[in-house]
């Protein structure tokens, strides 16, 4: 029997955040006026270990989970992630395992993460030009490292990985063409990604959304476009593709056509609390479960009447003009 929400939308994807911590300071994430020198990430101790993960993974499995996706913070930041996506490709019922990164370590890690068993990878990069981009991490980080951390995931036998660009109005919407022109025909898929109100930190305003509509009018002036279906329920990204056959592009429209409706995904915070919603507010703790000595059935509980009474629904709500209290990003993955 599917485990279903409120609203009636099963439980398919499970996003884990391994760490809290990040090596750039994205200011639609992290900005690093906030998230400076002196401030508090978790302990060791707090964050779950590979085996709770993976112990997790397992119950979420049991539930309906097929798809698992590792997240940040930055997750390769975090010693040995290899040895987790081991742990996480030997569970039975694991159909796909993803990883999201920003590509700066990716040159010393893409081997072991493929021999693991990894099956995709997401790269974020949020322009091409060095001005810009280095702008936006808050760390002077230069563009070619993180298409360097792309072509050690080519060698290590990654076709076709995707890369997200966060668009903002005034801050790279020029970048659009060029990071189409740069991986059109690559086998890579660009996703736009509209600008968000994730957390409390990163001074989102509507002004600064660059809308679906404009990204791909955009593009489609260019390279003309075509809608492509959804390859399975509950996509974030509507698929558009070159009419020329030179691959496609994506947008994640969470805030002019939200996709709440159709949302399949919880996710793990680093410290074991389990969020129904990118959203959310509060999470529901798992960690206390999972070092309780009641075992994996009290864990299996939580979990199912969590999802069963869900309702969030947060992206309709905005456009409601409703408010919440939100998590930040960094604490529970893109």
């Amino acid at each position: 029997m599917t485990l279903a929400d409120t609203l009636g939308r099963p439980l398919t994807d499970l996003r884990i955040s391994v760490t809290d911590r990040c090596n750039l300071r994205c200011t639609y994430c992290m900005p690093a006026e906030v998230f400076g020198p002196d401030h508090a990430f978790l302990h060791r101790d707090a964050l779950l270990s590979y085996e709770e993960i993976t112990r997790v993974a397992r119950v979420f499995v049991g539930l309906g989970v097929r798809k698992l996706r590792l997240t940040g913070g930055e997750p390769l930041v975090r010693r040995d992630v290899a040895t987790l996506v081991a742990s996480l490709s030997a569970i039975d019922g694991v159909d796909d395992i993803a990883l999201t990164t920003n590509g700066l370590l990716l040159g010393r890690h893409a081997a072991a993460l493929r021999a693991a068993g990894l099956s995709r990878l997401t790269l974020s990069l949020d322009a091409l030009d060095e001005a810009t981009f280095s702008k936006i991490n808050g760390r002077g980080v230069a563009p070619g490292r993180v298409l360097a951390g792309l072509a050690a995931a080519e060698r290590a036998g990654f076709e076709s990985v995707k890369i997200n660009a966060v668009i903002q109005r005034g801050i790279n919407e020029h970048a659009i063409i060029e990071m189409v022109e740069h991986f059109r025909g690559t086998g890579h898929v660009v996703r736009f990604i509209e600008y968000m109100d994730v957390g409390e930190t990163n001074g989102w305003r509507t002004d600064d959304v660059v809308s679906e509509s404009t990204i791909v009018a955009r593009v489609n002036d260019r390279y003309p476009l075509e809608l492509v279906p959804p390859r399975v329920a509950g996509e974030t990204a509507r698929r558009y593709r070159f009419l020329d056959g030179q691959g496609e592009i994506g947008v994640i429209a969470s805030v002019t056509r939200p996709f709440c409706r159709g949302c399949v995904r919880a996710r793990l915070s680093a410290k074991g609390e389990l969020f129904t919603c990118l959203f959310g507010a509060t999470g529901v703790d798992l960690r206390s479960a999972l070092r309780a000595s009641s075992g994996d059935e009290a864990l299996r509980a939580l979990v199912h009447d969590t999802w069963r009474g869900r309702t969030d629904r947060y992206s309709e709500q905005r456009r409601a003009g409703e408010a919440t209290q939100k998590v930040e990003m960094s604490y529970i993955g893109g």
